[in-house]
């Protein structure tokens, strides 16, 4: 089969925990063991979160006292690229010995004219009472917004179009190697009145470009992994219960955090209802059970899994060694 997983932050770093290169290493080679096994009978390509990272080096960025103004966030998103692919293109070589492992810088197409940016979301960055907020947002030309513990800054995140390298992405995977891109969403541009691209001061929801690619790679299964075993209904009361198979009709009925597990719903739910195919949403350690029908929930047009036998893969897998 040819599997598109998406990693969730929380697989290079658990919440709470300081956002050290040693530490994210250390996650990078557990998730890289973690879908071993898959890369060796599947095409794989992987994507990955990027939002604490973004967030330190936003943060370095406008504290730098070297710089006449930070830098803005489409070069953050291909920082984190960097950087992130790294960590996951190293461990994936190491763990899967004689195969070819590819980590790409991506760009994401978005709208110009996208809603979103006339109405920021996507909270980035630090905390601050709300003086500093205000004053951070005349000073640098922010957008601030109340959050749960204070004020942030909010930047735009406009829905993913397509991954403008999904050619480079096929071609590589056509010569059999695991492909590791589109990080963070992929960094977000537009077309400017003359058709060339422009990167914007935008974050891209990893989730949803994940589908995107999943649906132009021609994918049989779609995987996003996050810190949770399933989707959960009712979640946060007396009748909560997992939900291990689901229709996209299901899912969408139900009331879900549009800042969390929202977003993987929608990306899931439009990825079957568009192919026909498989998708899932589970945890990372999960990831072979899920392809088994064992573990995570289950999302097919008619809400049924037994197995890979119930597939009927387009793909077969090369390798060159």
């Amino acid at each position: 089969m040819r599997i598109v997983v998406a990693l969730g932050g929380n697989a290079l770093l658990e919440r709470g925990e300081k956002p050290d290169a040693s530490t994210q290493l250390e996650r990078a080679k557990a998730a890289a063991r973690a879908l071993a096994p898959l890369a060796e009978e599947h095409e794989l390509v992987i994507t990955h979160g990027n939002g604490p990272q973004v967030g330190v080096l936003a943060l370095e960025s406008a504290n730098d006292p070297a710089l006449s103004e930070p830098y803005p966030f489409d070069t953050l998103g291909a920082q984190t690229q960097g950087m992130i692919g790294y960590w996951l293109l190293q461990s994936l070589q190491n763990a899967l010995p004689g195969r070819q492992v590819a980590a790409m810088v991506n760009q994401t197409l978005v709208m110009a004219h996208d809603p979103a940016f006339a109405d920021p979301t996507k909270f980035v960055g630090e905390t601050y009472s709300e003086a500093e907020a205000r004053s951070k947002a005349e000073e640098r030309g922010w957008t601030v917004k109340q959050d749960t513990k204070g004020w942030r800054r909010v930047v735009a995140s406009p829905t993913p179009q397509r991954i403008v390298e999904t050619r480079i992405v096929r071609l590589l995977l056509s010569s059999g190697a695991v492909v590791v891109c589109a990080g963070g969403g992929g960094i977000p541009v537009i077309r400017d009145e003359k058709g060339k691209l422009k990167g914007v001061e935008a974050v891209v929801d990893k989730d949803l470009t994940a589908g995107r690619l999943a649906e132009a790679l021609e994918a049989d299964a779609l995987f996003i992994l996050t810190d949770v075993p399933n989707v959960i209904e009712g979640f946060g009361t007396d009748e909560e219960r997992p939900i291990t198979r689901a229709t996209p009709g299901m899912l969408r009925a139900m009331d879900l955090p549009a800042g969390s597990m929202g977003p993987k719903v929608e990306a899931v739910c439009r990825f079957v209802e568009l192919t026909g195919d498989l998708a899932g949403i589970g945890r990372l350690q999960d990831v072979a059970a899920m392809i088994e029908g064992e573990a995570g929930t289950i999302v097919t047009p008619g809400g049924n899994y037994g197995g890979p036998d119930d597939l009927n893969p387009r793909h077969e897998l090369t390798v060159d060694i």
